[in-house]
């Protein structure tokens, strides 16, 4: 039996998934509109997060969203369930370019083309993977065949600029949805499931 991937990721109601939690967090190609995701936190967020939170497996991340969760969870101390989570998971981290993935405990380096180095991963036994973020992955995954489920948290606003979910090729994929939720401040959580 194979690992299933599941990712989980915020996009706008015009499909951009960049910069989500803060201004500084993704400037590239000039992206002005960094930080358009914490105003729409509330309760019912948190409730599935953690629902999923609790179920999440391996984590796999491509370098960028490695990088960044290791700066803010990777030296915390704060008790908070996702610091703990995070620290104590086994992470895969799929790149050309980092050396290593030593400076954040339980990180694995999975080196050379993501798709080959993630469908020879989700071949072995073991936990099932979990992605949160890691665009630039997720579409190169998506593109190979590999995605089993999504969760997609479509937030109430468009942007009309920035690097959007889906770009580029991708194979016609059907899903069905699984369930879904809407939060008090209206973002839709969408559980997908690949036919």
């Amino acid at each position: 039996m194979t690992r299933s991937i599941s990712v989980t990721m915020c996009t706008t109601l015009d499909g951009v998934v960049q910069g989500l939690g803060r201004a500084d967090e993704d400037t590239r190609g000039g992206f002005t509109h960094g930080g358009w995701g914490p105003q729409y936190n509330d309760d019912v967020m948190a409730q599935e997060m953690g629902m999923g939170m609790a179920a999440a497996g391996d984590l796999l991340f491509g370098r960028r969203t490695w990088q960044d969760f290791h700066a803010a969870w990777g030296h915390s101390t704060d008790g908070n369930p996702f610091t703990t989570l995070m620290n104590g998971a086994t992470k895969y981290v799929a790149s050309r370019t980092l050396a290593s993935a030593d400076e954040w405990e339980n990180s694995v380096l999975l080196p050379g083309d993501a798709a080959s180095s993630v469908a020879d991963l989700k071949a072995q036994p073991g936990n099932d993977l979990s992605i949160n973020g890691s665009a630039s992955l997720v579409r190169s995954l998506h593109a190979a065949g590999l995605i089993d489920h999504y969760t997609l948290l479509i937030h109430p606003l468009t942007l009309g600029s920035g690097a959007r979910l889906f770009e580029g090729p991708a194979p016609l994929t059907e899903f069905d949805l699984s369930g879904s939720v809407t939060t008090t401040k209206g973002v839709i959580i969408a559980h997908y499931s690949r036919r």
